[in-house]
């Protein structure tokens, strides 16, 4: 698994925005729509990737704030996802596959679902990894993992509240992890951040139908 190193800064975050904001054009989906569940699955993912990072539970002993982050190289979501027509690479993209960006994004989603799984920690594993799995099961069920495919749960759509991240935050307290561990899973998930920004991003693109216009 290559993995790429960097610090995580707003300026990052602004490029990867802006890339997504300089073209409001998408090629006709051949499969139609993104439904407007897939919208709220993406975005309920992100927040509670965000909210999971200000956990200062899961990092205990590790400053995260100041930590690199570690983004998954193995796909190209960020470039084959770009709308049409966006200049943050500096040169105009005159082609988009929907197809291609469809495949990247359930690689990614699976990549992170395996590597989080992992992890002990109840409180990941009842926020960020539940809300990763819901948005699989609807919207990208063919990149869950053999394991996880062939079992039929109904979930309803999740967002942790303040007290319940508390009770989660004192059940965890038996379940520490290693340094080493911790801070592996701090860069991990800033990366993660990092991913689900553009992969909310386009999906609210291919959703809102400016692409057919």
């Amino acid at each position: 698994m290559q993995l790429f190193k960097l610090y995580f800064t707003p300026a990052l975050l602004l490029l990867i925005l802006s890339c997504f904001s300089q073209s409001k054009s998408l090629p006709v989906m051949s499969e139609g729509q993104m439904t407007n569940s897939c919208v709220s699955y993406a975005q309920i993912l992100l927040q509670n990737i965000t909210d999971a990072l200000l956990q200062g539970t899961l990092f205990h002993g590790v400053d995260c704030t100041t930590k690199g982050v570690e983004l998954y190289t193995e796909t190209n979501t960020s470039s084959v996802c770009a709308p049409k027509g966006s200049t943050c690479s500096g040169i105009a993209k005159s082609e988009f596959s929907q197809t291609s960006c469809l495949t990247n994004i359930g690689e990614d989603l699976r990549h992170y679902y395996k590597l989080l799984a992992k992890h002990p920690d109840r409180l990941l594993g009842q926020t960020v990894l539940f809300s990763l799995r819901q948005f699989m099961e609807k919207c990208f069920p063919e990149f869950l993992p053999n394991d996880l495919a062939s079992e039929h749960t109904s979930y309803c759509i999740t967002v942790i509240s303040p007290l319940s991240w508390l009770s989660l935050m004192l059940q965890t307290a038996a379940d520490r992890s290693t340094y080493d561990e911790r801070l592996t899973l701090c860069k991990v998930l800033k990366g993660f951040q990092v991913r689900a920004i553009t992969i909310s991003r386009v999906i609210g693109y291919m959703n809102s139908g400016e692409h057919t216009k």
